[in-house]
């Protein structure tokens, strides 16, 4: 049989987790129930989640360890799979509450990584669905396509395909550990084989020449230290909380078309407002954030797989400016020269050629990238489904995305869209930031702030024009 192993990428977000630290990516998306036809019950939902499975068979995979840990572990089937394990009524009406309960929680490593809690009926009558699945099989960016597997753009779809899903026996522990000591013969000599390769197509020895030149600056970034953040980098509890924010996509897009910026702009400048805000009201000194920004690489032809084809660059919030605008051009300059120089393809390769290094240096690495020595926290934007979609005629409404905390970092920003509208997801640690509310109210008057000033921005440039 054939088996995936899991890449230096995957493999890093299992040697970061810890028990405080779950490194599951998620979502929290609140449907509405059809105004016209049944409501679905938890079991249909359940059954219509099933039915949808051979559209992702990762999902009914399992982790494997290598013997004595000697290369990354690999994907097998499930055996004993039940889909009552992975799809879970929630114990609460409140979707607060379905989300401290499914995301304090991590996910069991001798099954698959993945879990959906649902709330068939909220306290407003609608019905919340809560999913997470862990980092090292999706990124956001495939843990939206996971939504999307489930959700269809019509409210009566026709039926899947049968499932004719027949799981394989895994390999034996002989066989897998020279499954492993190959790989790792082959990408040794893959490694040897560069030099000489280059040296017989000048072409290919100008790429490896140019991704060099841009994995250096990448590497430098990284190793800047991030500055001691007290509030945002202590010891962090297994709890957490999602602190949750929603505006029309057009506040955000017409603060992005006035100041000639991109969107990750404006949310990172409205994050850096929102703490700055925050940290004052609670007597600490705002300062220069190093935030890590993950970008996606995933080409085109990639957009169905699963795993992590991100990469990431480093940009400083800067919290300590009071002038709002100053803090969205900073930063548009700043993420612009990132890209530019290609800061993000050089992190993807540096990333890729943890391959050639023994798994015990890999996992080091890995945690001193993850450390707070390295960033203070992360800000993510993950682009959502412009179409309406369903799950069962219910139309989904909301979506508010969970980005991972790492040890000893205490908040994460997320934002997506559904529609026409915009979800902040403001994922936390409730005993380092019990207030979380309070600052998705002060990220939203950072928005506030820049959306007050798009029309004299606007006045000023047609007097210019």
């Amino acid at each position: 049989m054939t088996v995936t192993r899991l890449s230096p990428l995957d493999a890093s977000f299992l040697a970061v987790e810890t028990p405080n630290a779950h490194m599951h990516v998620g979502w929290a998306a609140v449907l509405e129930p059809p105004r016209d036809g049944a409501r679905p019950s938890f079991e249909q939902l359940r059954e219509h989640i099933s039915r949808r499975l051979p559209r992702a068979p990762r999902y009914r995979q399992t982790l494997r360890s290598v013997p004595f840990g000697i290369n990354a572990p690999v994907w097998v089937d499930d055996l004993d799979f039940d889909v009552a394990r992975h799809v879970v009524r929630a114990k609460s009406d409140r979707l607060g509450e379905v989300v401290e309960q499914c995301m304090s929680k991590p996910l069991p490593r001798q099954r698959p990584l993945w879990q959906v809690w649902i709330a068939d009926r909220l306290d407003d009558g609608r019905i919340g669905v809560v999913g997470k699945a862990h980092h090292c099989m999706v990124d956001g960016i495939a843990a939206v396509e996971l939504g999307s597997l489930l959700l269809d753009p019509d409210p009566v779809p026709p039926p899947p395909p049968p499932d004719e899903w027949d799981p394989e026996l895994p390999p034996s522990s002989p066989r897998l550990l020279g499954r492993a000591l190959t790989d790792l013969a082959r990408s040794q000599l893959d490694l040897a084989a560069i030099p000489a390769r280059a040296a017989g197509s000048p072409r290919r020895a100008l790429e490896l020449v140019s991704r060099a030149r841009r994995a250096v600056p990448a590497l430098v970034d990284a190793a800047r230290p991030a500055r001691p953040a007290p509030q945002l980098n202590p010891p962090i509890s297994p709890l957490r909380q999602l602190g949750l924010l929603a505006r029309p996509i057009d506040d955000l897009t017409r603060i992005k078309r006035t100041f000639g910026v991109k969107l990750n702009d404006v949310l990172l400048a409205a994050s850096a407002g929102g703490v700055r805000a925050f940290l004052r009201k609670h007597g600490e000194s705002p300062i220069r954030l190093k935030t890590m920004v993950p970008v996606n690489v995933r080409g085109s032809n990639g957009l169905d797989e699963l795993g992590n084809r991100i990469s990431f660059m480093f940009v400083d919030l800067p919290c300590d400016e009071p002038n709002p605008v100053r803090r969205l051009r900073e930063i548009h300059a700043s993420t612009s020269d990132r890209k530019r120089a290609g800061k993000p393809e050089g992190a993807d390769d540096v990333v890729r050629s943890l391959g050639f290094v023994p798994s015990p240096i890999q996992r080091m690495v890995s945690r001193l990238i993850a450390s707070p020595r390295t960033f203070n926290l992360t800000v993510s934007n993950i682009p959502g489904p412009p179409e309406p979609l369903f799950m069962r005629g219910c139309r989904l409404v909301e979506a508010y995305p969970v980005v991972p905390l790492p040890d000893r970092h205490a908040l994460s920003i997320g934002l997506t869209t559904v529609g026409d509208r915009a979800f902040f997801g403001l994922y936390a640690d409730p005993e380092s930031l019990p207030e979380i509310d309070g600052l998705a109210g002060e990220i939203n008057e950072a928005i506030d702030e820049l959306a007050e000033l798009s029309p004299v921005i606007e006045q000023r440039q047609a007097i210019l024009a």
